[in-house]
């Protein structure tokens, strides 16, 4: 059945269903000459009688019963595809990105950037070595050095700060340090632990995540951002805030997508979702 397209077996579904050529015709806007042409070279495609041909109209023949009860079973999955298909373009969506840790950030504070009523879908992205705004590579980018080049919207955040912690209850006692492996390092704060402690370093990962989990399960302890070390009540500050390693948070978006309404929504509560918690980047929480 190589030949019989899925045009010509939804021209069958008219012909079976109106009972003939004049309803097909109605049903279609094609004239009913040129339908029975179609039925008769879909007839040579399967190799099957599909229809009972008279001056009353067309009857389905047994193979015509059967071909009939195939095609509405794939009209059926072609309209929930559609139906899939449209629900995808609906509503528009706002990508944003970032490093792990403020990527991470960003998934537990979803409900400050997106109401349950806003017309648009979030997309949290994860960019360990750093955003590419040339390709585009996610709609709203949180960065920690402000792009020179590009037509970009770039609005100044907060503060980011970073500490040495360890877990609670260890002060004073004598920890080896826990580090982000060198070949996971994309910042200066990855690499900080590497290039004053290296000889003391006794376990590694290659994940922030897996950094963190180390450090509180009392491998010993590492540097993190404060908004994250902060709010974990199994960790303790081991160090005063490192000043070399604070920085700047961007928020950088393309200037053509800005005056998009959902990428003005999604700008606008960001910068307030940061606003509000500045104390907590830049360590004044802790």
């Amino acid at each position: 059945m190589n030949d019989a397209g899925w045009d010509d077996l939804r021209l069958f579904l008219h012909v079976a269903t109106e009972g003939g050529l004049s309803g097909a015709a109605d049903r279609t806007g094609l004239s009913a000459p040129t339908i029975g042409r179609r039925m008769l070279a879909l007839e040579r495609a399967t190799g099957r009688a599909l229809f009972i041909r008279s001056q009353r109209g067309y009857r389905l023949a047994p193979d015509g019963e059967v071909l009939l009860a195939h095609v509405i079973s794939m009209q059926k999955t072609a309209d929930k595809i559609a139906s899939w298909r449209g629900q995808a373009f609906t509503l528009p969506i706002v990508s944003i990105g970032a490093d792990p840790w403020l990527s991470g950030f960003i998934a537990t504070e979803t409900q400050a950037i997106r109401g349950p009523d806003d017309p648009f879908r979030l997309c949290c992205q994860t960019h360990p070595a750093g955003i590419d705004f040339t390709y585009r590579e996610t709609d709203i980018g949180l960065v920690r050095s402000r792009p020179e080049t590009g037509n970009l919207a770039i609005r100044k955040s907060v503060q980011v700060a970073h500490a040495v912690y360890r877990p609670a209850g260890t002060d004073g006692l004598p920890l080896p340090w826990v580090s982000i492996g060198t070949q996971s390092a994309h910042s200066p704060a990855d690499r900080w632990v590497f290039e004053h402690h290296e000889a003391d370093i006794r376990t590694w990962a290659n994940a922030p995540d897996l950094l963190l989990r180390l450090i509180c399960a009392g491998n010993g302890r590492g540097l993190l951002p404060c908004f994250v070390g902060d709010r974990r009540p199994d960790l303790t500050r081991d160090c005063p805030i490192i000043e070399e390693l604070t920085h700047t948070l961007w928020i950088v978006a393309h200037d053509d997508d800005r005056h998009r309404p959902e990428m003005r929504l999604v700008v606008d509560r960001l910068a307030a979702l940061f606003k509000r918690n500045a104390d907590s980047f830049a360590g004044r929480t802790g």
